[in-house]
């Protein structure tokens, strides 16, 4: 039972990693667009698009935490 509980963890953390928004954003954006493929609808482009739009967000939110932290 510790052999699969370490697999587990070790998937959550790798996936998930420091910032579960991000995992969480491509989640959304992946079921998004099968919904939305599966209904007849060529939204291939919603993924890497959000992709991006995420990673950017994601580095401007600790630049701008790490930038606070840094000032006097």
């Amino acid at each position: 039972m510790r052999y699969i509980r370490s697999f587990a963890l070790f998937w959550w953390d790798f996936i998930v990693g420091d910032d579960y928004r991000v995992a969480l954003s491509v989640v959304v954006l992946l079921s998004a667009t099968a919904v939305l493929s599966h209904a007849g609808v060529a939204l291939w482009w919603l993924v890497p698009i959000g992709v991006v739009l995420t990673l950017a967000v994601s580095v401007f939110s600790v630049a701008r935490r790490s930038g606070q932290r840094s000032s006097p």
